[in-house]
């Protein structure tokens, strides 16, 4: 395994005004990811997590810090230039709460989506689509549209969408958020298995300590600045 880190962020900062009052929700948060290793962020509802991702994935703009994605380092105080979009899709999956499943879409489309949109579509992507999909252990709802399957069902098809692409790093935002109990511990176990069997990076956003517990690093996010558990 390499020594260098696949992903780091260094004094990342974000504020936001509301009401005329300013409020910092993430306050120089610094850390590293090595490659194919799993990192939990737990905090308080509101206190960042999700900015936090968006400023890791470059969706959002930092006041200030860098990012380091796989060899490339990036200043986080301007917008994202052509390039860091180009490499984002490649380098970085990510998974919803929500699902953000394309309604009209059926499920072995959703996956394949991801690739359309990066450049990647050809018939090797198709046949990993169906690959991903059987091991997500929904092989049989291919050709089914979102609004058929469960919410179960539908993460797992979101957990193949964000790894067609082979990325270096996943983001998982509260992925079991909306699931009951034991559908989400078969997600998350088919989420932590499936980003080792790829050899992928893991960055899972949950307010569940087992689940933080189950990765091989732990984080906590309070009062805008990071602290390790």
């Amino acid at each position: 395994m390499s020594s260098s880190p696949i992903l780091e962020a260094k004094s990342l900062s974000k504020q936001f005004s509301l009401g005329g009052e300013v409020l910092q929700v993430i306050r120089d948060v610094s850390f590293s990811l090595m490659p194919a290793t799993s990192l939990s962020i737990r905090g308080e509802s509101g206190c960042g997590k999700t900015t936090l991702l968006n400023l890791l994935a470059r969706i959002e703009q930092a006041d200030k810090g860098q990012l380091l994605w796989g060899d490339q380092w990036m200043r986080c105080d301007c917008p994202a230039t052509r390039a860091e979009v180009s490499s984002r899709s490649s380098f970085l999956g990510v998974v919803y709460q929500a699902y953000y499943l394309v309604p009209e879409l059926d499920v072995l489309e959703n996956v394949i989506l991801a690739a359309r949109i990066s450049g990647n579509l050809d018939l090797k992507v198709t046949e990993r689509a169906y690959h991903l999909l059987e091991q997500m252990g929904v092989g049989d709802k291919a050709r089914q549209i979102p609004g058929k399957l469960s919410g179960g069902e539908r993460q797992r098809v979101a957990i193949a969408r964000a790894l067609i692409n082979q990325p270096k790093v996943l983001l998982a935002d509260e992925p079991t958020g909306n699931l009951d109990e034991r559908t989400g511990e078969d997600v998350m176990n088919l989420l932590l298995h499936s980003c080792s069997e790829e050899g992928a990076s893991l960055i899972l956003v949950t307010h569940n300590p087992a689940f933080a517990q189950a990765t091989d690093r732990q984080l906590f996010l309070s009062e805008g600045q990071m602290n390790e558990v």
